[in-house]
């Protein structure tokens, strides 16, 4: 199967939000392994949202996540459940959006020319699978608008996984 992504400005960031995410949930249609669709769900985001300089994965492994698929430079590979952003979203299973890392406790700096964070975590009911992990260069370069449309694509590859053997 081949793949054209579209190209978005995100000038309507809903509107795009939505088109990515019937890209992804096509990319994703028909497939339930779990690395094969973390790595195209990375990809997509990586290449279609402007503005970021990573874009991944971690899984939980016991006590820590692990890192997974991912876009972008080399990163940390195992972060302890509750450390940084990552650790702290899986711990908590909630969104974190770091308006600015530096100023967020315990940031773990996997890459120095990341500003600014948002971390979704990715769970089965309570139970945390891992989390999807998005970095910027961009100081403030998360809002609501980003929240909630990377959280629909978080929730498109958690429901591609449904009744596979992940």
């Amino acid at each position: 199967m081949s793949h054209v992504g579209a190209r978005y400005d995100f000038q309507h960031k809903a509107r795009d939000y939505q088109q990515l995410a019937n890209e992804l949930a096509g990319l994703l249609a028909g497939e339930r392994d779990c690395i094969a669709n973390a790595a195209n769900t990375a990809s997509c985001i990586y290449n279609a949202v402007p503005g970021l300089n990573w874009a991944g994965f971690y899984f939980r492994q016991g006590g820590e996540l692990v890192l997974g698929p991912f876009q972008g430079r080399p990163a940390c590979v195992r972060i302890a459940l509750g450390a940084g952003v990552c650790g702290r979203a899986g711990a908590e299973r909630r969104t974190i959006v770091v308006p600015d890392v530096a100023q967020f406790p315990g940031h773990i700096a996997c890459d120095v020319a990341s500003r600014s964070e948002i971390v979704i975590p990715l769970l089965r009911g309570t139970e945390l699978v891992g989390v999807l992990d998005i970095d910027s260069p961009d100081v403030d370069r998360f809002d609501a608008d980003d929240r909630v449309g990377l959280e629909r694509l978080a929730a498109l590859f958690l429901s591609s996984l449904a009744g596979g053997d992940d």
